[in-house]
């Protein structure tokens, strides 16, 4: 791995730890997503405290922030295994990012973005699974988790030689949604509801 890739690397996780759920509730005077509603600085709790535009901007901004970093990284000229890692590094600048004392979202919308560029017909596989389970179940949390659990799948037919950094990006979404499955197994799980909090 060249010292260009590396130094490539440390840019995408830098760029993954801006929480735009963070700043934009913070500019627009609305409830700190860490410290109300699901205590997630994501598009889906964004959504519950600020309504469906500004949810929606968190989500474009998660989603290029994965995106543009591997997308970029092709036309650098970055190994498949540096563009991988390079996906990786960018969803653990959203989990873990350094500007906000290495507490961040799931990765879910970031996730999606990075491997957005490694193949489209994957991307649409993801959100289309994504989506289904969604809709039959109003569970954000189990469609991630179902969602991360498959992708891997989906990326080792149609572009094998990214499975291996993929898989590493998904388990760290799961790893995140350790809470989420404990009370999905419970029975304590919120469904979604598209009605605002008034709190």
């Amino acid at each position: 791995m060249t010292a260009f890739a590396l130094f490539y690397m440390l840019c995408a996780y830098l760029l993954g730890s801006v929480s735009s759920a963070i700043l934009l509730c913070h500019f627009l005077g609305l409830p700190d997503p860490r410290k109300s509603g699901s205590n997630n600085p994501g598009a889906t709790n964004v959504l519950r405290l600020g309504g469906r535009w500004v949810a929606l901007a968190v989500f474009i901004f998660d989603v290029l922030k994965g995106m543009i970093p591997v997308w970029a990284g092709y036309y650098l000229g970055l190994s498949q295994f540096e563009l991988g890692m390079v996906a990786l590094c960018a969803c653990l600048g959203h989990i873990f990012p350094i500007f906000f004392h290495f507490k961040g979202g799931k990765g879910v919308a970031t996730a999606f973005g990075a491997i957005a560029p490694i193949s489209w017909s994957v991307a649409g596989f993801t959100f289309g699974t994504w989506l289904l389970i969604f809709v039959l179940t109003r569970y954000s949390s189990l469609s991630a988790v179902i969602t991360a659990l498959l992708v891997p799948f989906y990326v080792w037919y149609v572009k094998p030689e990214f499975t291996f950094p993929v898989a590493m990006v998904c388990c760290l979404i799961i790893y995140r949604h350790h809470d989420n499955i404990q009370r999905l197994w419970r029975g304590q799980e919120s469904r979604f509801s598209f009605v605002k909090n008034k709190d």
